[in-house]
């Protein structure tokens, strides 16, 4: 799913392991989410919106991933 987590991570100026033992992942979830090769749980877009003090559909755009695969 496209997402603004790489985006929102460095603008922080976080690694990817900061963001990960924040919300609570390995690091290998967060490059996994920021590569698009793994879609967050319900639970874990929640807290990612939360870190960066955002809505979920401001973080995640799933439209922008249903239409590329169509």
């Amino acid at each position: 799913m496209k997402n603004e987590v790489t985006e929102r991570r460095e603008a922080a100026g976080q690694s990817q392991g900061e963001l990960a033992e924040s919300v609570g992942v390995t690091r290998q979830t967060i490059n996994a989410i920021e590569r698009e090769r793994y879609d967050p749980s319900l639970e874990l877009a929640f807290k990612l919106a939360e870190h960066f003090d955002c809505r979920i559909e401001d973080l995640f755009d799933p439209e922008l991933d249903h239409e590329s695969s169509e």
